[in-house]
C-alpha cells in the first residue's frame, strides 16, 4: 500500500472527501459566530459536488449539540439536499448484507438504492460523542437525516458486552473496499471491551487481501487518563487506513503506525469550539483516492474557516522591558499586550487579501504569564 503514489481517476478508482467535527450550529445564537459551521459545511459539500466523488465520508459530531435546534437540522437537510441529490450515476455497489450494515434504520438499505431518491452522493457517517443515540428510543439526529434518505448512519453498536463490526462492502471496478466504522461510545468502556477482547472486526469471506480495509472511529486518541483513549494498538492490523474522528487538531496527512502497520489520519474540526493551540492549525479536508490496495489522500485547505491566531507571553522572558520596581510597569504590560494583539490582528488582515470568503474577524487569544510556572492571564 501507498499513502503518496498517483492515482488515476478511472473506473476502479474510489474518491471520497473525507471530513470529520463538523459541529453544525457551534454558537448559533452569537451574533458574529453564528454561521460559521454552516457555511463551512456547505464549502465542505460543493468540494465534494466539484471533484465528482463517489462518496461522503464523515468521522462524526456532525452537530454540536444532542438535540440539535430546528435552524441547525433545517440549514443541514438543506444543504445535503443542495449538493447530494442529482442525476448524477453512483458508480459503485454495495456487496454486503445491508439488512446488518443499516440494521437500526426503518430503512435498511444505502440511501442511492432507495427508488424513491435520487442521490448523487451518498453520505455516510458515523455519530460522534456530541450528535450520539440517547433517550428511550435510543435516537439521534443522524437518524432523522436516515430517515429522510439524506445519510446513511452506520457503525452503530448499543450492546455493553460485546461489539462486532460488520463492513459495509464496496466495489468498484477492481476496486474493492471494506468501510468499518464505530460511533462513540465511552471510552473507559470500549477500552476495558477491547482489553477483554470483545470487540470484533468481521473480514468478507472471500479473497481477503484483495480488500482495502478502511476504518472510521470517533473516540479520544490523545492520551487524558490511563482508560480515557483507546491506542492505536488496540486496532487489527489488517487494517489499511483508520479514520480518527473526535481530535480536533488537523492532523490530515497519513501517518504509518510502524507497530500495526497501517495508516492514521486525523481530519481534526472544521471549526474552532475551543481557544487552544490545536484549533489554531490550518483546517483541511480530504479528498481520498482509492484504487485496489493503493491510496493517495490529498489535502484540502478550507477557505472559509474564521482565522484564530493563538500566542503566549512570559513576561519575565523580557526583563529589559519590565521592571517590577516601576510603578507603571502595570501600564507598560498592557501597552505591551496591545500591540502583540494588533500585531495578530494586522497579519490576519494581510491574510485576508484576496480572499473574501474568510470572515472579516478573526479569533484572537494572547495567554500572559509572569513566569513559566504560573498561570496564564488570557486576553
Amino acid at each position: 500500500m501507498s499513502s503518496s503514489g498517483n492515482s488515476l481517476d478511472d473506473e476502479d478508482t474510489f474518491k471520497i472527501l473525507v471530513a470529520t467535527d463538523i459541529h453544525l450550529g457551534y454558537m448559533e445564537k452569537d451574533a458574529v459566530r453564528a454561521n460559521d459551521s454552516f457555511v463551512t459545511f456547505d464549502e465542505i459539500l460543493r468540494l465534494a459536488k466539484d471533484n465528482e466523488v463517489d462518496f461522503v465520508l464523515l468521522g462524526g459530531d456532525l452537530f454540536h449539540d444532542n438535540k440539535p435546534s430546528r435552524r441547525t437540522l433545517h440549514t443541514c437537510m438543506e444543504l445535503l439536499r443542495k449538493y447530494c441529490m442529482g442525476d448524477r450515476p453512483v458508480q459503485f455497489e454495495i456487496l454486503s448484507d445491508q439488512s446488518v450494515n443499516f440494521s437500526y434504520s426503518k430503512f435498511p438499505w444505502v440511501n442511492y438504492q432507495d427508488d424513491n431518491l435520487n442521490i448523487s452522493i451518498p453520505t455516510f457517517s458515523v455519530h460522534g460523542n456530541h450528535d450520539d443515540p440517547t433517550g428511550a428510543d435510543g435516537l439521534c439526529a443522524l437518524d432523522l437525516l436516515s430517515c429522510a434518505g439524506l445519510v446513511n448512519h452506520f457503525g452503530r453498536s448499543n450492546s455493553v458486552e460485546k461489539i462486532d463490526i460488520s463492513p459495509v462492502l464496496l466495489q468498484k471496478g477492481r476496486t474493492k473496499i471494506a468501510l468499518y466504522g464505530l460511533g462513540s461510545i465511552p471510552d473507559e468502556r470500549l477500552y476495558r471491551m477491547f482489553v477483554n477482547k470483545q470487540v470484533m472486526m468481521l473480514r468478507p469471506r472471500e479473497d481477503e487481501a484483495s480488500w482495502f480495509n478502511l476504518f472510521v472511529i470517533h473516540q479520544n486518541r490523545s492520551k487524558h487518563g490511563a482508560t480515557n483513549y483507546i491506542p492505536e494498538q488496540f486496532l487489527d492490523d489488517f487494517l489499511d487506513l483508520v479514520i480518527w474522528g473526535h481530535e480536533h487538531e488537523c492532523k490530515i496527512a497519513p501517518v504509518r503506525n510502524e507497530q500495526q502497520l497501517f495508516y492514521v489520519s486525523q481530519p481534526g474540526s472544521s471549526v474552532a469550539t475551543s481557544l487552544s493551540p490545536g484549533e489554531a492549525v490550518k483546517k483541511h479536508v480530504g479528498l481520498l483516492r482509492i484504487k485496489q490496495k493503493k491510496m493517495n489522500l490529498q489535502k484540502i485547505p478550507l477557505q472559509t474557516v474564521r482565522q484564530f491566531f493563538i500566542e503566549d507571553v512570559v513576561l519575565s522572558d523580557h526583563p529589559d522591558l519590565f521592571n517590577p520596581d516601576n510603578p507603571k510597569v502595570t501600564q507598560d504590560i498592557e501597552n505591551f499586550c496591545i500591540e502583540k494583539i494588533e500585531a495578530m490582528l494586522d497579519m490576519a488582515e494581510r491574510e485576508r487579501l484576496g480572499n473574501a470568503r474568510i470572515p472579516e474577524k478573526p479569533l484572537i487569544r494572547l495567554r500572559v504569564s509572569s513566569s513559566q510556572s504560573k498561570c496564564y492571564l488570557c486576553f
